[in-house]
């Protein structure tokens, strides 16, 4: 009978070839290891805090915590999403809070009255005067209200922020019983703003309140459109320094 065994002698590896198996191999776990960045890359913000926090319940009361595949949960409505850098906490607290602002500013009734800018670690926000209040007025237009409610909200977000509030007019003069001069004007609409945010929870060590009248205009004071430019209030948000 013919012998149809195989002998594992007549087997030969191509010496020279074999780093390919390595080679493929590496590739492999590089390819999932992407995958699985790409994947954590954007996930529902709500649900990942709402996870941190029962898992956070779970430890105080000495439970078994959820796994980490139940945090990172990917299914559903992924349009509250946060990027790798939020969860590794490689961006900063200033471009998130920044992002925030602008966000509020595009959202509001009065987004074409709230410009904002960031430079040198500093946050400004610049709000019309008349968004604020009436010609004239220290007192606060209701209308306003709701948007500078959101923006409060915000800044009670970021405690190590100190807010400077600056009170700006244009260069007509005022001569009324309440107010003597645009300097009186634009010191009282800004401790009137530092005020309001102190009723709504702010703390006053992180508040500054300054009127400076028509001596800083952001453009000259030629036509009625600058004037109104000009009739603002800022506010500059600045964060404090740590030791």
């Amino acid at each position: 009978m013919k012998d149809t065994s195989y002998n594992s002698s007549f087997i030969t590896y191509d010496d020279d070839a074999t780093w390919l198996i390595t080679y493929a191999d590496l590739m492999t776990i590089l390819l999932v290891f992407f995958v699985l960045l790409y994947s954590l890359a954007f996930f529902e913000k709500e649900k990942y805090e709402s996870r941190v926090e029962i898992m956070m319940r779970q430890l105080k009361q000495n439970h078994e915590p959820k796994g980490a595949v139940e945090l990172y949960d990917l299914s559903g409505n992924l349009d509250n999403k946060i990027s790798l850098e939020d969860i590794t906490g490689l961006r900063s607290r200033e471009t998130s809070l920044f992002k925030k602002i602008n966000k509020m500013a595009q959202k509001s009734s009065s987004s074409k009255k709230i410009t904002t800018r960031s430079r040198y670690g500093k946050i400004m926000i610049i709000v019309s005067g008349e968004a604020l209040f009436s010609s004239g007025s220290a007192s606060f237009n209701s209308d306003a209200l709701p948007s500078f409610n959101q923006m409060i909200q915000i800044f009670d977000e970021y405690p190590e922020y100190t807010i400077n509030i600056k009170g700006h007019t244009d260069n007509i003069p005022i001569s009324t019983p309440a107010f003597a001069s645009n300097w009186e004007l634009s010191a009282i609409r800004a401790t009137t703003v530092l005020k309001y945010l102190i009723s709504k929870g702010i703390s006053p060590k992180r508040l500054t309140a300054t009127g400076y009248a028509d001596i800083l205009p952001l453009v000259p004071n030629t036509t009625d459109e600058n004037r109104n430019r000009n009739r603002r209030v800022e506010f500059v948000l600045e964060k404090t320094e740590t030791n």
